[in-house]
């Protein structure tokens, strides 16, 4: 996918230090991963991925990993390098990340996944990987049952909208009979504290965005998602992790005869308008020590 640096951010570019680790948040569709590519080019270093679907090996075009040119052309990580069937954590990805700090490329993390971001930055608490057999069942649970079955401590601290992190904290009292709450208070010292970096936060103006997401999933099925979602079919579980790339349901609903096309690209528009309304929540409340970039 051709990757777009939004205009204004020349001055940005200029002021960065070329010592000090860069990390790039925004929401999707903003520009971000354009903008850690002008930094690679310009200075160097190794483009990181911080988004939690890019690092699986399906649906490069629906979750806008860089192409196969971006990734000869540059130096990157973390994409594509987990299998679509996988399960994959935020401690997971520190530990992959672990070698790529202390290598002799400077890092340029990239991505809108804001629990990988405080993670790096405030430090993860060690959780026990959650057994298979928990994991089926919090799958199997609706939504209102998993935040039925949370301690008041937890629930107050999570967005009780967000599935992925309610089934998370669920999962966690279930297997070790802890609250999420709990366990966070006793969080391990961070990999990279936010001092030590460059952080630099996206903060698009809402029309703008909006009209680039949906000018992005239309590129995205020109370029082949349906092709793509056809071939991801036979792989295809929603209760994968990367079966939340947004845009791959309604795409496999439309090969199902669930849906026209239109129909899908108008639900996946959406999607990916409610998800960046969540991670510009995420950013404001979590990110007031990083440098906004407002956009455009």
């Amino acid at each position: 996918m051709r990757r777009e640096e939004p205009a204004g951010l020349t001055e940005v570019l200029k002021g960065l230090p070329p010592d000090r680790p860069v990390l790039i948040a925004g929401p999707t569709a903003s520009g971000k991963s354009a903008l850690a590519s002008a930094v690679v080019r310009s200075a160097g270093g190794v483009i990181v991925n911080a988004d939690a679907l890019q690092v699986y090996d399906g649906w490069r075009i629906l979750t806008a990993r860089p192409g196969a040119r971006d990734e000869a052309a540059l130096p990157h990580a973390l994409y594509g390098h987990v299998p679509a069937e996988a399960a994959y954590s935020v401690g997971d990805w520190l530990r992959d990340l672990a070698p790529i700090l202390s290598g002799n490329l400077r890092p340029v993390i990239v991505g809108g996944t804001g629990l990988y971001f405080s993670a790096l930055t405030e430090g993860l608490a060690e959780i026990p990987p959650t057994p298979p057999e928990i994991r089926a069942q919090g799958d199997c649970l609706p939504l209102a049952a998993l935040v039925a079955g949370l301690d008041p401590c937890t629930a107050a601290r999570i967005d009780l909208k967000n599935r992925a992190r309610v089934q998370r904290a669920w999962e966690v009292l279930k297997a070790t009979g802890r609250p999420l709450a709990d366990w966070q208070s006793d969080t391990a010292p961070p990999r990279l504290p936010l001092a030590e970096t460059r952080a630099l936060v996206l903060r698009p103006e809402v029309d703008w965005l909006r009209a680039r997401i949906e000018a992005r999933f239309a590129a995205m099925l020109a370029e082949g998602a349906l092709d793509e979602a056809r071939a991801m079919r036979h792989r295809w579980n929603p209760a994968h992790q990367s079966a939340r790339a947004i845009g791959a349901a309604e795409l496999i609903a439309h090969l199902e005869g669930r849906m026209t096309l239109d129909e899908a690209q108008t639900a996946a528009v959406i999607a990916t308008r409610q998800y960046a309304k969540r991670q510009r929540t995420w950013f404001r409340n979590r990110m007031a020590d990083w440098q906004a970039v407002p956009l455009p």
